[in-house]
């Protein structure tokens, strides 16, 4: 019999929230259209941003929103987006589908967006074929409260007071992208461009990202911490709070990836499996990182993380636009499981992207609106936000997997807030039923507060036609046991219970 043992007295990292953040890129139709309609749509809106999506990311809990991207981040100039929307400038999005980008959604929009989100923010500034100065002047333009041109020109465009920065990346995927750079160079020039990310207000200083490496660029790392730590001590503070990590997860490889919808059971595995990998990654990165900052006071933010497949048939490749069905639910669920365990070093993480893009929570069609497989699971796994981290341990869980993808059969992590345990566990077969024993030490009388499911046949998925195939439901499949929980856990599931 399987078993889940909990000791909830050995308490570790507190789970940041900013763990559950989400990702909006000027890419297909994650911003216009999928989160930002227009004041003058038929689409209910407030402020241009569509009242439908808003409300069901506030069901959600989210933390916290990364924008303008990406490498779209690269070759944003934010001057283009603010001001008089008749007079902004229009350009070809070279990036992302070739398609026309009128910046009718810039800054004053996105601080409006996270606004109605009560969310916290995260620009990304431009490394790539940005300057200094131009970065200086935005983080300015955003946060400086005195007598200034920047902030004289924010309050010329309608905005008095000035808002509030949570998180800056300095660059994105400097290595590629954001400019080819080797890491000595990009380290060199994010001392420079992070010294003119000015903390305007100490009451609510700016938390610096640093571009870290793609997926395991273990040479990225090691480059950039040590440049960036060579005679700076005394400067630590401040100087960098996070390093960032991308990981895609591609079944079938970069170039095929393969498709979201059509995908037998060996593929089924490799996905799990690639979802897996992030673990390695993010122990060996952050092994590289403790040379440097043993006290672990630089968290890693894995701010581009999902699932990457071939787009919808008949869509601009350049969209990225994918379905989203139970794989994705379970790609999710091991994903957050990994980042609570490493809750000590992961401070910060992003899925991408938010609507539309990849390995979305919410599709858009016109005025239609569904939740996907992703959203119910990111929804269920809220209670994690803020809560400790505690010990729990599986055994008697075997493997799993299709020739040489092998999975462990069983996959959870378990916190603590305000007396109650929330404990998510997955179940990564594709036609098991487990059955499996949970134990709480030093307790024996459990008492179950609230269980859900996300589960269905592994190939399922919602449509605007059907929009509630997958979502989360009533879990029905535990029962006391003389020393704890017994669970039941149908294949391809993630069950959530919360218990004291």
């Amino acid at each position: 019999m399987a078993k889940l043992v909990i000791n909830a007295d050995d308490k570790k990292a507190v789970i940041s929230p900013e763990i559950y953040g989400h990702f909006s890129e000027h890419l297909g139709r994650c911003i216009y259209e999928g989160l930002y309609v227009g004041e003058n749509s038929d689409i209910p809106n407030v402020n241009g941003m569509r009242t439908d999506v808003v409300e069901a990311l506030k069901d959600m809990q989210i933390p916290l929103l990364r924008w303008p991207g990406g490498c779209f981040a690269d070759e944003y100039h934010w001057k283009d987006g603010i001001g008089d929307k008749a007079k902004r400038k229009k350009m070809i999005n070279t990036h992302w589908g070739g398609v026309v980008e009128d910046n009718s959604f810039g800054t004053h929009e996105f601080f409006e967006l996270c606004r109605q989100l009560g969310c916290k923010t995260y620009v990304n500034g431009n490394v790539g074929s940005g300057s200094v100065q131009e970065m200086s002047e935005w983080v300015e333009y955003m946060t400086f409260n005195g007598v200034s041109p920047m902030s004289d020109l924010r309050k010329a465009n309608g905005h008095e007071e000035p808002w509030t920065i949570d998180y800056f990346g300095v660059g994105n995927e400097n290595w590629g992208c954001g400019g080819n750079m080797t890491p000595e160079h990009y380290a060199n020039e994010y001392r420079r461009y992070q010294t003119y990310v000015r903390q305007y207000d100490p009451e609510k200083p700016i938390k610096k990202v640093c571009g870290g490496a793609n997926v395991d660029d273990y040479h990225w790392t090691e480059g950039v911490m040590k440049t960036c730590f060579d005679h700076v001590p005394e400067q630590f503070h401040g100087f960098m709070d996070l390093l960032s990590l991308h990981y895609y997860v591609h079944p079938e490889g970069w170039e095929i990836k393969g498709s979201a919808t059509d995908f037998d059971d060996e593929v089924w595995y490799k996905t799990l499996a690639k979802a897996i990998h992030m673990d390695e990654l993010l122990e060996r990165h952050s092994a590289i990182m403790d040379q440097y900052d043993p006290e672990k006071k630089v968290g890693i933010s894995v701010d581009e993380w999902g699932n990457w497949f071939t787009v919808e048939p008949g869509t601009n490749p350049g969209f990225l636009y994918q379905q989203n069905t139970v794989r994705d639910a379970l790609v999710a669920g091991i994903t957050l499981d990994i980042f609570n365990k490493r809750a000590d070093r992961v401070r910060l993480a992003c899925l991408a992207q938010m609507v539309n893009v990849l390995q979305a929570v919410i599709l858009t069609d016109g005025e239609k609106m569904i939740k996907t497989p992703t959203y119910h699971v990111m929804r269920m796994y809220r209670h994690h936000q803020g809560a400790n981290l505690i010990y729990s341990a599986l055994a008697d869980v075997n493997e799993t997997g299709k020739g040489e993808w092998n999975v462990p059969k069983v996959h959870e992590s378990v916190s603590e807030k305000d007396g109650i345990i929330t404990a998510t566990i997955n179940n990564l077969t594709v036609d098991e039923t487990i059955d499996l024993d949970i134990i709480l030490a030093g307790k024996r009388d459990l008492e179950v507060v609230e269980a859900s499911i996300v589960t269905e046949e592994m190939h399922a998925y919602n449509t605007f036609e059907e929009p509630e195939k997958v979502i989360e439901k009533k879990f029905e499949g535990c029962s006391k046991a003389e020393d704890g929980l017994k669970v039941t856990l149908p294949p391809a599931s993630v069950v959530m219970l919360r218990f004291k």
